[in-house]
């Protein structure tokens, strides 16, 4: 592996501020694939990024959920079926509405978002634990800049976070 420092871009060059992130998503999905991986539940990372939908924001309508992940309600009900199947969440009938389908967490499906979430937290502490603290300083303030930049909330400590 190649460990060459890298020199850090002018902060008003977009296009190496947008290569270094990239850059450093692909570290972040790689991370994301190998914590997935060793739980061994043979889930994807899309499904995976259902089951922590459904983990932080509760049970929902199956169109809700589909709009959330931006992917067809046809897309969401297939991956759903799989992880029904699969024991991971519930699939009900809305009393309110008949012709709706309520997705939740089952138990298992928690599980799964506990243990690769903490996984990733493991790995991703090993790898900020190699930084200087001036540059885990200046990481942590980019990154909340970003994050709000682009319209999210911060994460919490307990908060699963997922990649698309």
């Amino acid at each position: 592996m190649n460990h060459a420092r890298v020199e850090a871009p002018n902060g008003d060059d977009i296009e190496a501020v947008t290569t270094a992130l990239l850059t450093a998503s692909r570290l972040l999905v790689a991370i994301s694939a190998r914590s997935l991986g060793a739980v061994g539940e043979g889930v994807t990372l899309a499904q995976f990024r259902m089951l922590t939908s459904l983990s932080v924001q509760g049970p929902m309508k199956l169109s809700t959920l589909a709009d959330l992940l931006g992917v067809n309600p046809s897309t969401a009900l297939r991956m759903a079926e799989r992880l029904v199947l699969a024991r991971l969440i519930t699939r009900k009938v809305n009393p309110q509405n008949r012709r709706e389908i309520i997705l939740g967490l089952a138990p298992a499906g928690r599980r799964v978002v506990a243990d690769v979430t903490a996984r990733r937290r493991d790995e991703i502490s090993q790898v900020v634990a190699r930084l200087a603290p001036d540059q885990r300083t200046s990481l942590v303030q980019a990154l909340a800049a970003f994050t709000e930049a682009g319209g999210d909330l911060p994460a919490t400590v307990t908060q699963p976070i997922f990649f698309t």
